[in-house]
C-alpha cells in the first residue's frame, strides 16, 4: 500500500471519530465491584455490574445483567433479566417484562410473579410457586446436565494417563528404575 493512500485512510478514520454521535445514558448504571441499590421510588434504565449485586427496590426500565453477582427484584424490571454465576431473586408480586435468563446460578420467585417472555434456567436451579406466571417457555437444565459428562471425560482421562505410565513402568521391569542412561 501506498502512503497515499494510507494517508486517506487515516483521515477518513479521523473523520469518523470527529463525526461519530456521542451515547447517552443518562440513567444507566454500570458498576466493577461495587453493588447497584435501586431505592423504593428511584428508577434506573440499564443497569450492569460486574462481580457485585444488584437490589432494586424500584424500577428498571431497561435491562439487568450481572456477571459473578446476585439480582434481587421487588418491584418491575421493563426488559431482560440475565445472570451469570449468581441468583436472581423476584419478590411476591414482582414484575418481569422480557426474559428472565441465570446460567449456573439458582432462580427464586415468590407469589404472583410474571415473567413476560421466557424463564431460562442453564444449569443451576429454579424455585418458583404455581403462582408464578411466565408467558413464554420454561427451560430448565440441570447442574449435573453439564457436570456429568465434564466427570465422565475426567475420569477417562486419568485412567488413559495411568495405563500410559503402567506401560512404561512395565516396559522397564527387571532395570533399576530409572534406568541407567544409554551411551
Amino acid at each position: 500500500m501506498n502512503t497515499k493512500r494510507i494517508f486517506a485512510l487515516f483521515l477518513l478514520a479521523t473523520a469518523f471519530v470527529f463525526v461519530s454521535l456521542p451515547a447517552f445514558a443518562d440513567r444507566d448504571s454500570v458498576q466493577f465491584g461495587t453493588n447497584i441499590h435501586v431505592g423504593k421510588d428511584a428508577s434506573a434504565h440499564d443497569v450492569v455490574c460486574f462481580f457485585c449485586n444488584v437490589d432494586a427496590q424500584g424500577e428498571i426500565k431497561g435491562d439487568v445483567v450481572v456477571f459473578f453477582g446476585d439480582i434481587h427484584i421487588a418491584d418491575k424490571a421493563d426488559h431482560d433479566v440475565v445472570s451469570f454465576f449468581g441468583k436472581v431473586k423476584a419478590d411476591d408480586n414482582a414484575a418481569v417484562g422480557g426474559d428472565m435468563v441465570s446460567l449456573f446460578g439458582a432462580i427464586r420467585l415468590g407469589e404472583n410473579v410474571s415473567v413476560g417472555k421466557d424463564m431460562v434456567s442453564l444449569f443451576g436451579s429454579v424455585h418458583a410457586p404455581d403462582s408464578v406466571t411466565v408467558a413464554g417457555d420454561r427451560v430448565t437444565q440441570p447442574l449435573w446436565l453439564f457436570l456429568g459428562p465434564v466427570i465422565l471425560l475426567g475420569v477417562i482421562v486419568i485412567v488413559i494417563v495411568r495405563e500410559v505410565q503402567g506401560r512404561r513402568r512395565r516396559r522397564f521391569v527387571g532395570y533399576p528404575f530409572p534406568p541407567p542412561p544409554q551411551l
